[in-house]
């Protein structure tokens, strides 16, 4: 069967094209490289030995997504990760965020449920929580209002899901709510590389370690957290992208109940921003230049995972430890930086 990685150049969506390939998938990856470069198609084919196709276009023109379902009639499933993804950005530019993440899930979804049968793994967000009232957050805690634009549209998206499957039962779901990805391929072959300045943690630390940016900003050490930073919950990025191939298993297995499922994807623990820095210290064995600065508008004070459903439904669980991820990171920033491991 043939699967659409949506985003599939991307950090995320690399890595699970990898996992698909190497599960016997055939993957066509579609990506506007606004955020990524197609030079990861190398890096994909080094570690797998196949070369996925891949399609350039931007999914917010309807006529261009309908052209490529003609064009690609035997595909039976999507993986959608394209989505800008910044929270801080999604603040500044918040129509930006509405047309593009909402827009192309919408014409998927009107292409997909043409078909008799289809599967479909969004990638969702812990940020649908919010500020949750109790840790670790399972998938029955409320939906409150989201904190910035970019949670505002995982949540709208995955109502836009939801309702497209009350009446398109050909149409089969799974949303995973996913914390905080990192790390990069054991291989080095492929990892997170943001175009300009990142809006993640881990690139940032990697970045300044390597000289590319002056000083790491942690926004905020008043936190009612034990060390007053922010806490989340990091999850190694080749895990992640397992668990987007084991869901996507169980809907075409036809093990899913009813057509529509949400599972939280985490380790299921909280690690603060002064103990990734820790971590990144001890692995990499280089002191990192950070200093505290203000609060960042819409991040929330902690959000980790009860992943307990992900672990007995799918049979899916975190291997990786903050140590592996930050470390697997450096290694990749090394290479990319050419500089000796």
């Amino acid at each position: 069967m043939k699967i659409l990685v949506t985003g599939g150049l991307g950090f995320i969506g690399s890595h699970t094209v990898v996992e698909l390939q190497q599960e016997g998938f055939e993957v066509v990856i579609i990506d506007d490289c606004s955020n990524a470069s197609e030079n990861v198609l190398d890096g994909i084919t080094a570690i797998t030995g196949k070369r996925p196709q891949f399609e350039k276009l931007n999914l917010r023109v309807k006529e261009d997504v309908l052209d490529f379902f003609k064009r690609y009639p035997e595909v039976g499933g999507v993986i959608h990760f394209a989505a800008s993804k910044a929270v801080g950005e999604s603040v500044e530019k918040p129509l930006l965020y509405y047309e593009n993440n909402l827009n192309s899930l919408i014409y998927l979804l009107q292409c997909l449920s043409k078909k008799d049968n289809s599967a479909f793994i969004f990638s969702s967000s812990c940020t649908v929580y919010g500020q949750a009232d109790e840790m670790p957050i399972t998938e029955d805690a409320p939906v409150k209002p989201a904190e910035s634009p970019y949670g505002n549209t995982k949540q709208i998206g995955e109502e836009i899901i939801v309702d497209t499957c009350k009446v398109m039962p050909q149409v089969k779901a799974i949303a995973l709510r996913y914390f905080n990805p990192i790390g990069a391929h054991p291989s080095a072959e492929i990892g997170e590389l943001p175009i300009g300045v990142p809006q993640n943690l881990v690139p940032f630390i990697t970045q300044t370690a390597a000289g590319l940016r002056d000083q790491l900003a942690v926004f905020g050490d008043d936190y009612p957290t034990p060390d007053g930073t922010c806490i989340r919950d990091y999850i190694h990025v080749v895990d992640l992208a397992k668990a987007h191939v084991v869901a996507l298993q169980r809907i075409l297995q036809e093990e899913s109940e009813g057509n529509y499922e949400v599972f939280n994807i985490g380790t299921g623990k909280g690690s603060s921003v002064l103990e990734v820095i820790e971590s990144f210290e001890r692995v990499s064995g280089n002191s990192l230049n950070y200093k505290i600065t203000g609060r960042r508008p819409g991040d929330v004070i902690q959000a980790y995972a009860d992943t307990s459903k992900a672990n007995s439904v799918l049979g899916w669980k975190a291997k990786s430890t903050l140590d592996d991820a930050m470390k697997s990171a450096w290694q990749w920033e090394r290479k990319i930086r050419k500089q000796p491991y």
